[in-house]
């Protein structure tokens, strides 16, 4: 059992070696893109929220 786990976590070290890491710039830039996108999306869900509870409200005051 723990040759199988010597081995996957040597196979690990191999495979993390051949990952192409993001600089910093990049990285931040990357993040910067993902708030801004969270922040639109949150903003469009809102308001669909928003009006559908608007118009749910409307129906069950007639």
């Amino acid at each position: 059992m723990f040759e199988r786990l010597k081995r996957f976590l040597k196979e690990v070290r191999i495979e993390l070696t051949k990952v192409t890491w993001p600089t910093v710039a990049e990285l931040r830039a990357h993040t910067g893109v993902v708030i801004v996108t969270i922040l639109i999306v949150t903003f469009f869900i809102g308001l669909v929220d928003l009006g559908l509870a608007q118009v749910i409200g409307r129906l069950l005051s007639r």
